[in-house]
């Protein structure tokens, strides 16, 4: 699935808790896991780089499957 643009609204309102993303500028952080999102603010746990806080009206995170996401 492509990154949405931040202005749509509609990226904040995928980024659920339990949702799988990956930071589209850190590939090398992993498959993140979201933890919390509250307005833009969106707290994802990567095994690569530990629980991180991103502005999603910044970063496009890119949701993902799990099954379907290669390093």
């Amino acid at each position: 699935m492509p990154p949405l643009p931040p202005e749509s609204g509609a990226m904040t309102a995928l980024l659920t808790p339990g949702t799988y993303v990956v930071h589209p500028g850190q590939p090398d952080w992993g498959l993140g896991q979201v933890q919390s999102a509250v307005g833009t603010r969106v707290t994802v746990n990567f095994p690569h780089a530990g629980k991180r806080m991103i502005d999603a009206g910044v970063v496009p995170l890119r949701v993902v499957e799990p099954e379907e996401w290669t390093p």
